[in-house]
This record gives structure tokens, sequence and C-alpha cells, in this order.
């Protein structure tokens, strides 16, 4: 509603206005032009960032220098510190980089914004910049109509530099015949008031057009056709350096913690650079007046000593902030703290990641290992395993002979709160971000919502598993004891054999090897399993309810072994897709898997006697066949 007023009564002024001073109607519409470039332009590098940026960040962000530099390249060539910080923002929420390396990007961007300062004030004020800006928009057009994604991404980059060089012209032509109407310097305010009154006014202009670099086109413009005062333009500066954290903001409410926590450190470092440069205004503007003549600066150049001025408290404000990095991220933790929530919410999903394929396809990844720990503590909790257990060295036979009390586990509550829940968010995530990703993305996304969708699947037949397995751990019938304990067994070394294979690093995982392995495994515990019952019947161990019972939680136990074993192939495949490829093409079909089970059961004893389950037969868990016979 708020939005809604402010819109209606900014319409209301500028037509007011327009109707006052046809030269007004200039100024804004080089205003409204430099925006659209500052639009285009993002379009633009947004097109490169389709996974050039997101490996060129991943490579330039270990260590706060290389964070630094990241932020100020970026920002010197996009010219939107803004665009920088949502994109870093959707970085930190992806998972792609630490709160800290993200602060460093900030402080970088701002250093990058006083480029901007200088090539309006040393060129664009100076030099008749729109005999530029046609060619741009002429070749930019022409490269936006062709098919080819970087010929368009580098069209909307020239037709934006054209927009922006238009823009410039606009305004400074719109001040120049301005000024013979009306002289603003008139309603200048010297001293600390007048100060703090620019900065706020700069502070609202720049929320108001959401880009601080339009400001300063705009403050240096208007100074150049002496419109504002030299002392009241470098208020205007501070106050668009503060005002331009309003986006960076914005682009958080949809972040998750960390993502909030970035833009509260934003704010936190313009502020400080801010009330730092109000306070020393004095002693900062007799420093501009001495690298100014160091760099050859006429004294009366007042745009280009306002550049100066723009970067001096910029590095100021890094120079004061940098040593208390960690300080100021230990402060926002404690500020900004993890909420615990009683439905599981997404780690990494992040609106602003749509319009980055490479970051939405990372956050989706993320977020699908983010489900897969939920999955994986109600799974072992349904089987009466402890994660801890699972993942520690203990041999699994020993730990299912030791864990013979059920767990107490609300898997449907689980299922609800957080598997469900946490799944549907990553499927409407996935349905806003696949139109942007290309083909081979697209795929990856598919193999990542499957795994999720196997998920669900594992959790409801580990439902119906847990009901009879809680009943059967301590029957004083050694025989269903045994059987069951052996159902654990089998899925059990799979949850270990995941567990392993996450800890590895990416380029050594040989996941589709180990999971073919245990495919064979899985379907020799399943034959076996028949054999024995059939054993248990005719010996008259347990009657046909029992065998029954047994028989539907074998297939239970059958779903989620497959089920685990397509996650894991997805979940922790190897990076090197040449190796990928490799593995995939030496993987065993359903038939020569068969195949392979008959081989390997011609070289057993005849006996049709099952063994006991003891932990003492789990001298080795490479020999699962002879645990599970």
């Amino acid at each position: 509603m708020f939005r809604k007023a402010l819109l209606f009564s900014i319409f209301v002024v500028l037509s007011y206005g327009f109707w006052l001073s046809p030269n007004l109607k200039q100024i804004t519409a080089g205003v409204a032009i430099v925006l659209f470039g500052m639009l285009t332009l993002e379009e633009g590098f947004k097109v490169f960032s389709g996974g050039y940026l997101e490996r060129f960040l991943q490579k330039n962000t270990h260590g706060l220098m290389k964070s630094m530099g990241f932020g100020f390249v970026t920002t010197t060539l996009m010219q939107s510190s803004s665009l920088v910080s949502v994109i870093t923002i959707s970085f930190l929420s992806a998972g792609l980089i630490t709160l800290a390396s993200g602060i460093g990007i900030i402080f970088g961007a701002n250093l990058g914004t006083t480029t901007g300062a200088w090539l309006i004030a040393g060129f664009g004020i100076k030099v008749k910049i729109s005999a530029y800006a046609m060619p741009l928009l002429v070749f930019g057009t022409i490269l936006v109509l062709q098919k080819s994604k970087e010929l368009k991404g580098l069209g909307y980059i020239m037709a934006g530099v054209g927009f922006l060089f238009l823009g410039i012209d606009y305004m400074k032509e719109g001040f120049d015949a301005f000024r013979d109407q009306i002289d603003l310097t008139k309603y200048a305010i010297s001293g600390y008031k007048g100060l703090l009154l620019y900065t706020l006014i700069g502070i609202a202009a720049t929320v108001i057009m959401q880009s601080s670099h339009a400001t300063l086109v705009l403050i240096i413009t208007a100074l150049a056709s002496h419109q504002v005062t030299y002392e009241n333009a470098l208020a205007l500066a501070i106050g668009s350096n503060i005002g331009t954290t309003i986006t960076a903001i914005l682009g958080a409410i949809s972040a998750n913690i960390e993502g909030k926590r970035l833009a509260a450190a934003h704010l936190i470092f313009n502020l400080i650079t801010g009330i730092v440069a109000i306070i020393f205004i004095s002693q900062l503007t007799h420093i501009v007046d001495w690298l100014a003549a160091s760099l050859g600066i006429s004294k009366n150049d007042y745009t280009l000593k306002l550049a100066v001025f723009h970067t001096l408290f910029n590095f100021l404000g890094i120079i004061i902030m940098l040593p208390f990095i960690n300080n100021l991220v230990s402060l926002l933790k404690r500020l900004l703290p993890e909420e615990k929530q009683k439905v599981a919410e997404p780690k990494y999903l992040n609106t602003v990641s749509i319009e980055l394929p490479e970051v939405a396809l990372e956050a989706v990844r993320k977020e699908t290992l983010h489900l897969y720990h939920y999955f994986f503590g109600t799974i072992c909790h349904g089987l009466s395993f402890r994660v801890r257990d699972i993942k520690s060295d203990t041999p699994v036979a020993e730990i299912v002979a030791s864990n013979r009390k059920p767990i107490p586990v609300n898997i449907k509550e689980e299922y609800t709160n957080n598997i469900k829940a946490l799944y549907a968010r990553i499927v409407d995530f996935i349905s806003m971000a696949h139109e942007k990703m290309s083909q081979e993305q697209n795929n990856e996304v598919y193999q990542l919502r499957t795994a999720g969708m196997l998920m669900l699947e594992a959790i409801k037949s580990t439902k119906h598993l847990h009901k009879n397995l809680s009943r059967h751990l301590n029957d004083s019938n050694p025989y269903v004891r045994n059987e069951y304990n052996k159902i654990r067994y089998r899925i059990g070394t799979i949850l270990r054999t995941l567990s392993e294979l996450e800890n590895q690093n990416e380029e050594d995982r040989t996941s589709l090897a180990t999971l073919e392995a245990l495919k064979i495994t899985v379907k020799e515990a399943d034959e076996q399993f028949f054999k024995d019952l059939d054993y248990h019947i005719r010996e008259h161990h347990f009657n046909g309810v029992i065998a029954s019972s047994l028989m539907n939680d074998n297939n239970y136990a059958n779903n989620i072994a497959r089920n685990l074993l397509i996650i894991g192939e997805t979940l922790f495949k190897t990076r090197d897709e040449a190796r990928h490829e490799i593995e995939k093409s030496l993987m065993l079909d359903e038939q020569e898997t068969a195949e392979a089970v008959a081989a390997r059961k011609t070289v057993e004893i005849n006996d049709d006697t099952p063994k006991s389950f003891t932990a003492g037969s789990d001298t080795n868990e490479n020999q699962t066949i002879d645990t599970n016979r």
C-alpha cells in the first residue's frame, strides 16, 4: 500500500514539474534513459553470468584480497554495485561463497563504484558523448536481434552503454537550459545543517532510483552546470553511498539467513563510511584539495574533485573496516541467528538466483543435499540406527547386533514437515528457474528432482517397514529376529557406503563402480531371502502369517535399497564428466546383473541352512554375501 502511494505521489509531483518547466522534462528523461541503460547493461551481463561469472567467482574469492578484487573488477565492468550486491547474495545463498568472502566482495564493489564517477566527471561531462551513444545503440540493437546468446548479451551491453551516454547528455543539456530560468544554488545550505540535509536527499534519490550510479550521474551533471554547490554535492555523494544499500536489502528479503547477514553487513559498512565522511568532512576536503593538486586537477574542476572525494571516503571506509571483518561476521551471526524451524526451510534457494542459471543449478544441487540429510536421518532412525553410528567406522554388523531398541521416531511427521515440505519448495524453485537454463542444465536438474522424488518414496516404504521392525527387533523367536536383522544389515551397508562417498573428495569419487557392486549384493540378498524363507517354513520356525509379513517387509527393503542406490548415483557422482561417462559405460544392465549374481552363486556350497546373523559373522564387510545367507 505504501509503495503504491509513493508511486502515485511521484507521478503527481513529476507531472506538476513538467507543467511548470519543459526543461525538467529533459533532465528527468535523461535520468530515465540512464536507468534504462543500467537495466539493459545488467541484462547483458546476466547472459555472461550463466556459468562464466560463477566459475570466475569460485576461483577468485578464496581470501579477502581476492574477494575485494572480484568486487572491484566486476563493479568497474558492470558499473552497478547494486547488481554485484544482488549476485553476491545469490552466490552466498547458494552456498558458493562464505559470508566473509561476500563482505569482501561488497567492500570491493563500493570501491568499484568510484570508477563510474571518474568516467562521468573526466569524460562524460567534458565530451559530447551523445555522438558515441548513437553508434553503440545501432550496433547494440542489431546484436540484440541475433539468435546467439553471447551476441545478444553483447548487444545488450553495447545498447546499455549507449543509453547511459545518451542519458548523461540529456541531463547535461537539461541542467544548462534550466540554469537560464532558475538558479538552484540559491537554495544551497552550508555547514553541518546543509551536509545532513543533502545527505538525506542523496539517500532518498538513490532509494527511489535504486541506483547510486544514476544518482552520481545526476549529481555530477548538476555540479557541472553549477546547479548545486561543491559542498552540497559532496553531501549528496555520501547520501547516494548509503542509499545504494536498499537494493541489497530488497534482494535479501527472499534470501536465506546468510543473504540477510550480507545485506546487513553492506548497510553497516556504508553507514559507518558515511558517518566517518560526515564527521571528518573538513579534513577530507583538505586532503582532496592536496590530492587534486598532486594529480594536476584544476582547482575549479569540482566534478573531478568530487570523483577524488568519492574514491577517498570509500577507500577510507575499507581501511577502517578491514581489521574488523571477523568481528563483523561474529556480530552478524549473533544478531541474526539461524532460526530453528518446526518445518524444514530451504537453505540455498533464493529467487534472485533464478536469473543466474549456473547459480540456480548449484542452489538446487545443494538444496537436494540438504533434503538428503533430513532423509538420511529419517531412514536411519526408521531402521533403529543412530546416524553417528552409521557415519562411524564401527562394522555395520556390530551396529545391527547392538542396536536392538527401536528408536522413537514419528516418520509421518518427519515426512510431512521436513522431507515433503522441502521437496515441494525445490520443485517450485525448479519450475521458475528451468526456462533460463540450457538443455544440459535442465537434464541435471531433472535428475536432482528425480532423486528427491525417490527420497519421498523410500520414506513411505520405511514407514511401513518401521512398524513390523519395531515389533520384531526383540522378538522371542530368534529366527524372526535374525531375518529382520539381515534386512537392517542390507540397508545399513548401503547407508554406510553413501556416507563414505559423501565424505570423499568429488574428484576422487568412483561412486558408480561402488554402487554397482552393491546392486549385485542387494540382488543376491533378495534371492537368498526367499531360499531362507522356504527353509524356515519347512522347519516350522514360524508360520505363514509371519512369512507373509516378512515378504512384504523384504519388498519394502528392496524398494528402499534401489532408491538409495539411484539417489547415491545422482548426488555423489564425480564432477569429472569424462570420468563419469567412462563409469556409466561400464555399468551393468539388469540382465548382466542377474548373470553376475548367477556366476557368483556357482562357486557357493550347496547348503540350504541359513546362517544366523551375529556380529562375529561380519569379520570382513566386503563379504556381504556370506553374511546375508
